[in-house]
């Protein structure tokens, strides 16, 4: 009986989803100020830098230098993080001429770009032991 209960409590396990990974993001060089770091988190290219298609997101209680955010039992996968300072509490990203940041962002992998980011220059994995990573907002 008991080999049959340890071959179901086997079965269970493969069968049952991955929510394990917790994935730690550090936000860096943040003023102080009015407002809030937000974290917003997706796992594709569509909608990404679209605030209402992320996965999930963070709103974090603003600091001035490192604001840390925590986002918890997600599947193991491809994801990205867009992190900005919500400086007039709008709960957007504001720009000038509808394209510049106007208030501090970044992203993850903190890439060099031109244009638009993609979810590719930001994408990294995160696997079942979960992960951290650092951003670093430009104003």
């Amino acid at each position: 009986m008991s080999k049959r209960l340890s071959i179901l409590a086997t079965l269970a396990a493969l069968t049952s989803p991955a929510f394990a990974a917790d994935l730690e993001v550090a936000v860096h060089e943040v003023r102080g100020g009015e407002g809030r770091v937000k974290l917003m988190l997706f796992e594709r290219e569509e909608g990404f830098r679209k605030e209402d298609k992320a996965r999930q997101v963070l709103a974090l209680p603003i600091t001035s230098g490192t604001v840390t955010g925590m986002f918890r039992a997600l599947p193991p996968g491809r994801y990205a993080v867009i992190a900005y300072h919500d400086e007039n509490g709008d709960d957007k990203l504001n720009l000038r001429f509808g394209m510049f940041p106007k208030e501090g962002y970044g992203l993850s992998n903190n890439p060099k770009i031109s244009g638009p980011p993609k979810f590719k220059d930001a994408a990294f994995d995160v696997m079942e032991a979960g992960k951290r990573i650092a951003i670093h907002l430009a104003y």
